[in-house]
This record gives C-alpha cells, structure tokens and sequence, in this order.
C-alpha cells in the first residue's frame, strides 16, 4: 500500500521525502521491523520510540512516523502532532477496517468486563453467530486462543486481530476496553456498534492520578469513540445504579439504553433470587418480561448478567435465547471460579485486586456459606498505595479470617506492601494470630500475615472445618507472579487443588 494511502483523513503537520513509498507492513517495536516497513516511534512511559529509529532503519524501514522531524537520511518522515493516534488511524486503513465489518461490542468498566464478555459471548453463540473476543483472560475466536498480554491490545495488533477474524468469518467482536488503552489512543479507529459501561470504583490512580481522570478516560469510549464511529445506529449501555452512570448517560453519543437493579431504566430485575447454586431474576425489558438463571453467585454477577441482557437487547435476541446463553455460562477463570475438591469445604478463585471487586467477592460467598469465611489476598507492587490499607479494612470486616500474602511484588518490597496492607486490618480491632504454623491452633477469627503466597494457600485450606469457604484472592486467572523483573509460575488454582488434596489426605489419616 503506498504511503499516502495510509494518510487519508490523518491530521499531518509535514511530510518529508516521497509519500508514494511502498509500506509493507507496520511496527512500533524496532525489532519487528521488516525491509519496506512503517515504523511508528511512539512515546513511552520509560522510553521514546524514536532513540530506535537507528535501528528500524538498519532493519529496512523506509518511512517513519513521528511526532519532530528527525535527522536520520534515506527515510520518509511523517509528523504528527500524536504518532499514537496517527498509528491507530493507519494500522485500521492497512488493514482493511475491519471494525466495518464486524458488529462491534465494546465494554468498559472498573469490574466486570471480563464475565460480562464471556456472557454476551455465549448469548451470541446460543444464537448461532460466530463470535470473537478480546479481553484480560485472552483473545479468541472460532478456537483459536492467543495469550492477552494486556487487556486491549495496542492499536496496531488490535486491528491485526480484527482483520483476523474478519477473514475467518467471524460477525461479532466483543473488546474488553481498559482507561489505558482508551487514554493511550489504542481504539481510535475502530467502529462501534455498541458501547458498554458496567461500574466505576478506585484503581489505576498510579497511572491516571486522580478518580475523575479515571473516569475521564472511561468515557472516551462513549464521547470520542461513538462520536467518530460510522456504524448506523451507536448504542452507549449503561449502568445507572452506579454514581457515575447518570453523569455518563448526559454525556454519552448515540442512543441511550440503561439497566440496573434498581428500577429505572430499560432492563431491571422484577424479582430476584439467590443460592449456592447461583442466580434467579425476572427481568423486565422493553420487549416483555422473562426468566433466567445463572450458575454464578453474588449479585455482582447480576449487574453483569444485565449488562449482558441489555446488550441482547439492542442487538434484537430474542429472550429464549439470551436466557440460555446466561444459564449456559457456567463459569468464568478466575472469577469465583470454584476449585474441584473439598469435602464440605468450598474454595474459590477470584481476580478481585481492587477494593470494591474484593468487597464484592466477600460478600458474595457470605450470602451462600455456612461455616467460617476465609480470605488470602494481597496487593500488587508499582501500583496505587492507598488501596492497599483499604482492602485491609474491606477483608477484615467482611471475613473471619484474613491471611496477609504476597501478589505480584514487582519492584516493591513485598513485606512492605503487606505492612501497608496490615495497617488497615489493624483499623478494624481485629487481632492477629499468635501462632500460624500449621500445627497451631486459630480461634474462629483473626488475621495473619504469610509473605509465602503458596503457604499461606496451604495454611488457609488445611484450617479450614466442614462448611468454610475459602477465598484467593487477587490473581485470578494468571498462572504467574512478577517478583523483581522475573516471571515466575504459580496458578492460585493449581495451588488450591493440590492443598484440597493434601489437607483431604491428612484428616484421611
């Protein structure tokens, strides 16, 4: 595709050199640079792109974008005020905009994104369609399944992934959209049919600084995004039982569909029940009233089934079908995720990492247990302090046993980060464990503080009495811990069944 192609429609301040220049392909990574490729030396929180242009060259790039003219000879420059969100604009050009062909879903949210995904993924296969997703678990589509590095996929790989399945005959894509990608330009470009708002609640201050820029950029998705999309009809969904949702709904472009457990929008919840064995409602909608039911608990989930109904909503499923869609569903990784195993003692997986996703877990599995209700959580390093105190509170008073662990350190002192964490237990009254060995004796409540992830597992499951729930927090689906720059394995799941395991053998004997 010649150079110029790419341009159209693009805000350019100047182009040096010739922009009939054949472009082979794209890269923003100089290493993934190929003979005849653009490179797009953007910006970075540590590093700016264009410190390896040297090396793009010397690999075969003939044109670059950039956001200041460069020295470099023997290259086509374009310079743009934001080399992001030119390299959005181009990569869906190179790629054929691939959004305009596929219906668009895209969903954005402190919690739930990631359970609301798989439930209109399976409202949408119970129809018939062929469906791809891209999310915090993975990206899939039509059995192919590809690791997620991060959430939303850069710009560039996020329309690679589009054309992907595009080509592979795919009609729906459902994409998670995280305050990063949206603040980082990495959805400009693509064409919405249906924009998704499930909650906001504290996370990413480390990166946005404050609670309304968090907000500010979540909102992109329903101004800016469904502003520039050219589907016919844009939808914004909204939850209006969060604070945030009426304020969005003022602001939001396109046609506007609430829901919410509190009536007042189009789709709410006439009567509702809840067990262990999951979740019943009749729901109200625009288009008549029906029954479901969902193998998953916590009413946390019910604003995700919700948001997921009213999704089937705008898309005209009829209500046969997205009640067996939800029922269909019948677990989500990482997401109270039950682990195998336990005679008379229930142990659950959550990615619960911020304080309001940890508040709502607990007090999920509280509504449903019998027994004592134990924690293991901890709080990533590099990442927002102050909720660290904070979940410390919500795990002490929502629990009878909190255990005080390590998550994803990263640089951070992992004892450091728990001592922020203690404190916050500490605000409560609750008192901490004498003796956490394993041959000690814990009274029915209490905290205590493991740095050891996998003992503190071990030692919650194996003081564990018929009717306790357990709960890991944290990590959810990942298989990994990040200590210093190392990856190192290590699945709560895994974990947890083989400490079921151990702890059936002991009390066996």
């Amino acid at each position: 595709m010649k150079l110029q192609s790419l341009l159209t429609g693009l805000a350019v301040k100047k182009i040096f050199g010739d922009p009939t220049v054949e472009v082979k392909g794209i890269a923003y990574h100089s290493r993934q640079v190929e003979d005849g490729f653009l490179f797009a030396a953007m910006p970075g929180s540590r590093e700016d792109g264009k410190r390896y242009i040297p090396e793009a060259l010397s690999r075969g790039a003939r044109s670059l974008l950039v956001d200041k003219p460069q020295k470099e000879a023997g290259s086509v420059q374009v310079v743009v005020p934001d080399v992001r969100e030119a390299l959005a604009r181009v990569a869906a050009v190179f790629y054929g905009d691939p959004s305009s062909f596929l219906t668009l879903i895209g969903i954005t949210g402190t919690n739930g994104k990631t359970t609301t995904s798989y439930l209109i993924e399976s409202i949408l296969k119970e129809k018939g369609k062929k469906v791809g997703v891209m999310g915090t678990v993975n990206y899939r589509f039509l059995g192919r399944v590809q690791p997620a590095p991060t959430t939303t996929p850069e710009s560039l790989d996020l329309q690679r992934n589009l054309q992907s399945m595009r080509e592979a005959g795919v009609q729906y894509a459902v994409l998670e959209v995280s305050s990063h990608a949206l603040d980082l330009q990495r959805v400009r470009g693509c064409h919405f049919d249906v924009a998704l708002f499930t909650n906001l609640t504290r996370d990413h201050l480390d990166y946005h600084g404050s609670m309304e820029n968090y907000f500010q950029a979540k909102a992109l998705l329903f101004t800016q995004c469904l502003r520039e999309s050219r589907k016919e009809r844009p939808l914004a969904v909204i939850n209006m039982d969060d604070p945030k949702g009426e304020e969005l709904s003022r602001a939001a472009c396109g046609a506007l569909f609430r829901y919410g457990i509190k009536r007042g929008g189009e789709v709410w919840p006439e009567k509702i029940e809840e067990d262990s064995e999951g979740l019943r409602a009749h729901v109200a909608s625009p288009r008549g009233s029906f029954d479901l039911h969902s193998p998953l608990i916590g009413m946390h989930n019910l604003y995700n089934i919700l948001a997921a109904v009213s999704v089937g909503e705008v898309l005209g499923i009829d209500h046969k079908t997205i009640a067996s869609g939800v029922e269909r569903l019948g677990r989500v990784p990482g997401r109270l995720e039950r682990v195998p195993g336990g005679n008379g003692v229930r142990v659950f997986v959550d990615y619960a990492h911020t304080p309001d996703a940890l508040e709502r877990a607990l007090r999920a599995l509280r509504q449903v247990r019998s027994g004592r209700l134990i924690v293991v959580f901890g709080c990533g390093g590099d990442r927002d302090r102050g909720k660290r105190a904070v979940m410390g509170r919500i795990a002490a008073l929502n629990s009878e046993v909190a255990i005080v662990t390590s998550d994803n350190p990263r640089t951070e002192d992992p004892l450091a980060i728990m001592d922020e964490i203690e404190k916050g237990i500490q605000e409560t009254g609750r008192k901490k464990f004498k003796d956490v060995g394993f041959s000690g004796r814990w009274s029915d409540s209490g905290y205590a503080v493991i740095s050891d992830r996998r003992e503190a597992i071990q030692l919650a499951i194996a003081k564990t009495r018929p009717g306790d729930m357990v709960l890991i927090a944290g990590k959810g689906h990942e298989d990994y811990q990040i200590l210093g720059d190392q990856r190192i394995h290590f699945d709560d799941c895994e974990e947890a069944a083989w400490a079921l395991a151990s702890a059936g053998e002991s009390k066996d004997l």
